[in-house]
């Protein structure tokens, strides 16, 4: 089977494509929902407002972590978990940039032939 090959595309790319994937399950897209609204929040907290266990939602919380979209402060035997402000905003950017690449005028026009 073949390898990816990685270094072949850029970091922004790279960076896009790991932003989307950690955002690619709505019960992550809910955990960043509930941390923008409390602000801060311990693991239970979260757990209670989404219908998934507690292991499925650690899971979740650790790939939000992974990409920097949350960051968490372990509290005694918890974990207390909010938005890293600066790499969201960051995402954000990345995402804005190439979502307007891809819509640029022009851009959009498919040249297939009709039958």
């Amino acid at each position: 089977m073949a390898k990816p090959k990685i270094e072949e595309f850029s970091a922004n790319e790279i960076y896009f494509a790991d932003i989307v994937k950690a955002l690619s399950h709505p019960a992550r897209v809910r955990i960043l929902k509930i941390l923008t609204e409390m602000n801060l929040c311990m693991c239970g907290e979260i757990v209670n407002q989404l219908p998934l266990a507690q292991a499925t939602v650690s899971q979740h919380l650790k790939e939000l972590k992974r990409v920097g979209l949350i960051q968490g402060d372990i509290d005694g035997p918890k974990v207390c978990y909010c938005v890293n402000p600066d790499n969201l905003f960051k995402a954000k950017k990345e995402l804005e940039n190439i979502f307007n690449q891809l819509t640029k005028k022009g851009a959009l026009s498919c040249k297939t032939k009709k039958k």
